[in-house]
């Protein structure tokens, strides 16, 4: 990575987090895509869909680049956490595409500005809202490193699919990954019995 450009090294970080939050999705049906998994309402397709919104927010809207979309969930009069879920008239494919779309717009814009382009993000409070583009990129890839984050412990309450293929996660078998827990069960339980 010596010989890549700040701007090269950042724009790999946010290709490995968007990527890695899309593969959550890999081989699901739409229930499941759909599912509200938290007490908030948190599911999968919902998170691609707010991200996608966000990148056409950060890397569009507070630079002047137009990416000719109407995203109704967001704009003035917008349902309460509509940018989160799903309609029954939405499919995941629309959703998938505008994910893309959202990436290959925002990286159109990150190829067309330097780092420190300058833009103004209107959603953020007074005294913060003028940026460049190296803030916001760093600001992007922490905010989907933060939903990837999200979407790999649902997809692990839904099926059980846990990691990215980084060999980051043990391969155990099922009787270890229980026999692993049973530990960590036993280890709070003593703590909160001492």
């Amino acid at each position: 990575m010596t010989d890549m450009t700040p701007k090269q090294v950042l724009q790999r970080y946010l290709k490995i987090e968007r990527d890695q939050l899309l593969a959550k999705l890999d081989g699901l049906g739409e229930r499941d895509l759909r599912w509200p998994m938290t007490g908030t309402g948190t599911n999968l397709l919902g998170i691609v869909k707010h991200v996608a919104s966000v990148q056409l927010g950060y890397l569009g809207d507070v630079f002047g680049r137009p990416y000719g979309r109407d995203l109704p969930w967001i704009g003035p009069g917008a349902e309460f956490n509509a940018d989160m879920w799903a309609t029954a008239d939405q499919s995941s494919a629309e959703i998938i595409e505008l994910y893309r779309f959202s990436c290959d717009h925002g990286d159109a814009t990150v190829e067309a500005l330097e780092l420190d382009a300058t833009g103004r993000v209107p959603w953020w409070r007074p005294g913060y809202q003028d940026v460049n583009l190296h803030q916001i990129l760093v600001h992007l890839t922490v905010e989907i490193a933060r939903h990837a984050g999200h979407a790999d412990i649902l997809r692990e309450l839904i099926d059980e699919t846990a990691g990215n293929g980084d060999r980051n996660l043990p391969e155990l078998t099922a009787d270890e990954w229980l026999a692993y827990r049973k530990r960590l069960e036993d280890v709070a339980d003593q703590v909160a019995g001492a």
